[in-house]
This record gives structure tokens, C-alpha cells and sequence, in this order.
């Protein structure tokens, strides 16, 4: 090796190099100048082994390269030493601990919009000029009426299949008019207002979600905040007011044919004709239990629709993101309308209601 390896010499010196190296030794005393580009250039050719032989068995530096070349090599040899691998244990915990607090934030930012729209409503409710009638009456059509058919088939079928293990366990003691009761309280204090709620997070969360992240990926939401005007107000106010409006019908309706569909088997299979079933139902049913089932719709439309629009606006300029911020809001949707109910039926217990 001789003559100048510097940067000024890089490209005729890395086109002079091209190809395997076919020597077995390396001679770096009549190099006359080098920096760090050329030790670089030099020890991608020689190699790093053979370098380090050369500086071991030569220590003579008489012209103050042999330094430099060192130093070179030890940075080259440092950057392809790989990282330490964390053990998985701590790779569980780490990951664990960004759920934690992604759904911290997640919370906080969910309870920021709440008192936003709490806030935007007790400020407006006395002005008619500021409401949204049209866009809300439109999401009141697409969240509540056209559920409708899907909300309906859905309870009827679950409240014949309650009814029908009613009647077969029950039919072993010889208890089947219990089958009423069963329908009846289970459907008006749980399973109405818990499957329409689930069924409306999968259906109506995913659309607020796929809607505003839509317009934010398209930059609508930035001309809208160009104009002055408040996302609030257009975006969310009518769709939680319409989800607030919808679910406590859609869960009366529930109510309503889970009720027939126990009904129906019970005049199938038990013999009870429909008179007896609401007779039975009158006299053994309390209204309270009604009541103590709808109260928990209103509830959770605010917590759909409140999370529905928070994971569109979370959503980025992709439609990878839209896809999975849909996904999220359902999941969240779900999860908060099974934990309302458990404290929902766990302050009624206590309060005997």
C-alpha cells in the first residue's frame, strides 16, 4: 500500500480496490498521507484482521498513520458489534407498561372531549340557531333506523334461545312457567340493552371513526379549521346526540322482541299461549326492572359516540391508520359498554334496586 489515501483520492482509490483482495500480506509503511475516509476505504479492502496483525507485529509508526488506522478500526469493529438482546421477560413488561399507558392517555383524552361536548351543550342549549337539525336528524337515521331490521332479528332470536334452555332445565323440576320470568328479567334489566349497545359499537363507533378519519386523511378537517369553523360543533355534537336519542329506542325495541321470540317458544314447546305469558310476565315482573335496563342506554351512547369520534380524529394521513383506529374503536367501544354494564349491576345490587 503507498501514495496518498485521503478523501480527495476516494473515487480513484475505491475504483483502484474493486474486486477480492488475492495478497496474503500488507505493507503500510510507504503510505504517504491518510484520514479517516481512506483508513475506512483500506480496511474494507485489506481487511480487518489483516490490518490488525500488520499494527500488532509493527509498531514502528514513523510517519504518525498507525494511530489513526487504530482508531479507525476499533470504530468499525464497535459499529458491527449487535445490540444485547433484552430477554423476553422484559419485553413483556415493556410492552405491557406502553398499554398502560396508551390507555392512559387514551382515558384522559376521551374525558377531555366528554367535558368539551358537556361543556359546548350547557352553552347552546338555550341558542336554536347553533343546532345541527339536519346532520343530526340524518346520523339519528343511519345510527338509529336502519339498525333497526338487524337489532331486531338479532334480540328475537337470543330471547328464543334463553327461553328454550329455560324450558329444558327448568321442564326437570317441573317449574316451566319460570321460563317467563327468565325471559322477561333477563331481557329487560341485561341482554337487551347489552346486545344493542354491543351491536351498535361494532356498527356505529366503526363509522364515526371511518367518517372523520376519512376526512381528516382527504385534509378536510384542516380546510374546516381554516374556515373558522369548530369541528366540535359539526362533527360531534350531532352524532352524540343522535346516538343518545337512538340506543334507548333501539333497547326498548330489543326489549320488545327478545320478548317475543320467548314468547313464541314458550307457546311452541310449553304450551303457554300468549295470554298466560303476559299475564305471568305482568305479575312477576317488577317495571322496575324496566327501567333500571334503559337507564344504561343513554350511558353508553354517550361512551360510543365519544369514542367513536375521539379515534377519528387520532386517526393520521394514511389508510392503514384509518383501518386500524376503526378497528380500536370497536374494541374500545366493547370493552366500555361490558365494564358499564358490570357497574351498573353491581351499584343496582347494592342499592336493591
Amino acid at each position: 500500500m503507498c501514495g496518498s489515501w485521503t478523501l480527495a483520492h476516494y473515487q480513484r482509490l475505491r475504483d483502484s480496490v474493486q474486486g477480492p483482495a488475492s495478497f496474503t500480506h500488507i505493507d503500510l509503511s510507504h503510505i504517504e498521507v491518510i484520514d479517516t475516509s481512506g483508513a475506512q476505504l483500506l480496511i474494507q479492502y485489506a481487511g480487518a484482521e489483516k490490518i490488525r496483525d500488520y499494527l500488532t507485529h509493527h509498531p514502528q509508526d514513523e510517519k504518525g498513520h498507525f494511530a489513526l488506522i487504530q482508531a479507525v478500526l476499533q470504530a468499525v469493529e464497535t459499529s458491527k458489534v449487535s445490540p444485547v438482546k433484552p430477554s423476553r421477560r422484559f419485553n413483556i413488561l415493556e410492552e405491557l407498561g406502553m398499554f398502560i399507558e396508551r390507555l392512559w392517555h387514551g382515558q384522559l383524552r376521551l374525558l377531555g372531549m366528554f367535558g368539551e361536548v358537556l361543556s359546548y351543550l350547557f352553552l347552546h342549549l338555550f341558542k336554536p340557531k347553533t343546532w345541527r337539525l339536519t346532520s343530526t336528524l340524518y346520523h339519528l337515521q343511519t345510527a338509529g333506523f336502519e339498525a333497526v331490521p338487524i337489532i331486531a332479528l338479532m334480540t328475537f332470536m337470543v330471547g328464543a334461545v334463553v327461553a328454550f334452555l329455560g324450558a329444558t332445565v327448568l321442564s326437570t323440576f317441573g317449574v316451566e312457567i319460570y321460563t317467563v320470568r327468565l325471559v322477561g328479567f333477563s331481557f329487560l334489566r341485561e341482554f337487551a340493552v347489552i346486545l344493542v349497545a354491543i351491536l351498535v359499537a361494532g356498527r356505529t363507533a366503526s363509522a364515526y371513526t371511518a367518517q372523520i378519519g376519512s376526512m381528516k386523511v382527504n385534509e378536510e378537517l384542516d380546510a374546516l379549521k381554516a374556515s373558522g369553523s369548530s369541528l366540535l360543533e359539526l362533527l360531534v355534537i350531532p352524532r352524540v346526540l343522535a346516538l343518545f336519542i337512538a340506543l334507548p329506542l333501539l333497547t326498548v325495541i330489543g326489549m320488545i322482541c327478545g320478548l317475543l321470540g320467548g314468547m313464541l317458544v314458550c307457546m311452541v314447546s310449553l304450551n303457554i299461549s300468549p295470554t298466560i305469558f303476559l299475564v305471568e310476565l305482568e305479575s312477576s315482573i317488577s317495571v322496575s326492572h324496566f327501567f333500571v335496563g334503559l337507564s344504561k342506554a343513554p350511558v353508553m351512547a354517550i361512551v360510543i359516540a365519544m369514542i367513536g369520534c375521539t379515534e377519528g380524529f387520532k386517526v393520521e394521513s394514511s389508510a392503514q391508520s384509518v383501518g386500524e383506529h376503526t378497528t380500536s374503536s370497536v374494541v374500545q367501544s366493547i370493552f366500555m359498554v361490558i365494564l358499564l354494564d358490570a357497574i351498573f349491576a353491581i351499584f343496582c345490587m347494592e342499592m336493591g334496586w
